[in-house]
């Protein structure tokens, strides 16, 4: 299994970070490597916020579609990723927010994932950490435009 973290802290209300993180439909615009995606089912009452979608990934010739449960729990700031299908045997991503001084969120980004390909595993282990680091710069970016 791949693990790692990221702490950052955004110039952005924490608000809307977690919109940006919740807006799925628009990753393809910013995040690294996402080519599409599609919500087929968001349910929202008092204490969550819940997703059902498909994220494509990868290159135009090398590339996979999974299906995640997204859940957004208000209450907590808290924002929970798994994997219902797809390329992945195991997902779990979290994101927590918390508002700082100056209009600021610090997230902590953490995920653990493994895929049921061996070998794309592999390759994806020694370049892991890189790639999150992009993902987690592209969010920040994201925040800066649309501010």
């Amino acid at each position: 299994m791949s693990t790692a973290s990221i702490i950052k802290s955004i110039s952005c209300s924490k608000q809307k970070l977690i919109e940006i993180v919740l807006d799925i439909e628009k990753y393809p615009e910013f995040v690294p490597w996402c080519l599409s995606s599609k919500i087929y089912e968001k349910l929202e009452n008092n204490d969550t916020i819940e997703i059902k979608a498909d994220l494509t990934v990868g290159k135009k010739l090398l590339n996979q579609t999974y299906t995640s449960k997204v859940i957004f729990y208000k209450t907590r700031d808290y924002i929970l990723v798994t994997n219902i299908k797809g390329p992945l045997k195991y997902l779990k991503n979290e994101w927590s927010f918390f508002e700082e001084l100056n209009n600021k969120t610090k997230i902590e980004f953490k995920i653990d994932f493994e895929l049921h390909n061996k070998f794309l595993n592999k390759i994806m282990e020694k370049s892991f950490y890189l790639g999150l680091n992009k993902i987690a710069d592209a969010f920040e970016k994201r925040a800066e435009i649309l501010k």
